[in-house]
């Protein structure tokens, strides 16, 4: 008798079904995976798995409700019951957790794609839970395979990195903003001006900014923009953090 009901769930209509939402998944992924490379192109915190992610989750979330009359192996949605109540219940509990894990350190965020993985895999529960198994399965994989390789693909492909750059000057020295954007594009970065937050300790003027790669591949490295820094007159103390997400 087990045996028969999950069967039921791997043939007919119930194939269609899940190799129709499993399409509409890879088309998110893959258009998700699209808008994301422009933001990490620019040097941008949420990339190509962050992206691809969301995108990919909130197809998963409406897509199944075109298919009712195919939840919970055919029976449909309970009379007295409306699951699409329970599952926006889901995912506002899920969007509370995925803020917790999210923290920003400075220009850099952490956690973006850890979050939306979680939001994700609610929608690869909801799936599951409706009884179409293949296309939670086939979503579950391809959350998997987002995060495993996308990362390596995303750091091979044309991109701008970024650089947390705070610079501590020496009392008697006075920073040009203008000097500082000359130097900085002679060695392959833009200085983002809207990004400048300036302070003051120990009556020294303290300059915090971010700088993007105008192109990855020949921008200098931190180390070396590190050995430059180093030497550098009217420099007292300076970091260099990359921006990532």
């Amino acid at each position: 008798m087990l045996s028969q009901s999950l069967q039921h769930y791997w043939s007919g209509e119930f194939l269609v079904a899940n190799g129709l939402i499993g399409l509409n998944l890879l088309g998110a992924l893959l258009l998700g995976m699209l808008v994301g490379y422009e933001r990490s192109y620019q040097g941008r915190a949420a990339g190509m798995r962050t992206y691809g992610l969301v995108c990919m989750a909130s197809t998963a979330l409406i897509v199944f409700l075109g298919y009712a009359p195919l939840w919970y192996g055919g029976s449909g949605a309970p009379a007295s019951v409306d699951p699409t109540r329970v599952v926006q219940g889901i995912v506002t509990g899920i969007g509370f957790l995925c803020a917790g894990v999210i923290m920003k350190d400075g220009l850099s965020i952490r956690g973006l794609t850890t979050a939306a993985s979680i939001w994700a895999v609610s929608a690869v529960g909801i799936l599951l839970g409706v009884g179409f198994y293949a296309a939670a399965l086939l979503l579950a994989l391809l959350c998997a395979l987002s995060m495993s390789l996308l990362h390596r693909l995303e750091a091979r492909l044309p991109g701008r990195a970024t650089l947390d750059i705070t610079v501590t000057f020496r009392q008697d020295f006075k920073p040009d903003l203008e000097a500082v954007a000359k130097l900085a594009h002679a060695r392959g970065y833009q200085v983002l001006r809207d990004s400048l937050s300036i302070t003051f300790a120990d009556n020294q003027p303290v300059w915090r900014f971010a700088a993007v790669a105008i192109e990855r591949s020949r921008a200098l490295s931190p180390a070396m923009l590190a050995q430059e820094l180093s030497v550098s007159v009217g420099i007292a103390r300076f970091s260099i953090t990359p921006v990532r997400s």
